[in-house]
């Protein structure tokens, strides 16, 4: 358990890549029952901890969780959640697809605003148009903050705006910055250079969360250096 904060309301995590936040699989890690599993041994009263999921990670996406400790709390944060309250930035590494001359994408910095719908079947998103049956909006700005000439991938920084299923790898795939390592949404190209640069899961890491206390009212903000992603790897670039 890589625990970044904990009080009596609230437990702040680091998920590393590869796990996911909750599964019915049996004999599968997650983050909850690993929480689960933290609390009720540091219970002295040894009884049933109380673990509110408020937002999830893909499993192959490294970042920060929250989790309340309480039903109070947890009906608090979720409704930031459900708000867009709680600020959330993302690293990613994007297969340089729109390549410009100095080996970046043509645009350094945007905002993407696209509808999304999500196939319950599948488990996919996909671009629709506004007026397609159950859209929902999707909106996320980023800006390219690092580049790899010879690899042609570039570190982009990430502001999510909404939380939707599978966003972030959606709207940039759609935008022709598919992200290294998404064989679920990446153009071919982009899945043939993952595989040779040996990138088995999502360059993606939520490295930064910020919410309101959900009792005290407190702003707090938590980072975290990526594992999953080498920043130092990249050459800085100039907005």
């Amino acid at each position: 358990m890589n625990i970044l904060y904990e009080d009596k309301d609230i437990i702040v995590c680091h998920k590393p890549a590869g796990i996911a936040t909750q599964t019915a699989k049996i004999g599968q890690r997650d983050m909850v029952s690993e929480v689960m599993n933290y609390l009720a041994a540091s219970d002295t009263n040894k009884s049933k901890s109380y673990v509110g999921l408020i937002h999830r990670l893909d499993q192959p996406v490294e970042g920060i969780l929250v989790f309340a400790k309480n039903p109070k709390a947890a009906g608090k944060l979720s409704r930031q959640m459900a708000e867009n309250q709680m600020q959330k930035r993302y690293y990613a590494v994007v297969s340089a697809e729109k390549i410009g001359q100095e080996g970046v994408p043509d645009t350094k910095r945007g905002t993407l605003v696209d509808y999304l719908y999500k196939d319950g079947k599948t488990n996919t998103s996909s671009v629709v148009d506004k007026e397609h049956k159950d859209s929902k909006r999707a909106e996320l700005s980023y800006e390219v903050i690092g580049i790899q000439r010879e690899k042609g991938i570039a570190l982009v920084r990430i502001h999510l705006l909404t939380g939707r299923h599978h966003q972030i790898r959606v709207q940039m795939s759609h935008a022709g910055m598919s992200l290294l390592g998404d064989y679920k949404y990446g153009d071919e190209k982009t899945k043939k250079l993952s595989e040779q640069l040996g990138q088995k899961q999502i360059a993606l890491c939520a490295y930064e969360l910020g919410f309101m206390h959900p009792v005290t009212g407190k702003n707090l903000m938590f980072q975290v250096e990526p594992v999953s992603i080498k920043l130092t790897e990249f050459s800085k670039i100039k907005i």
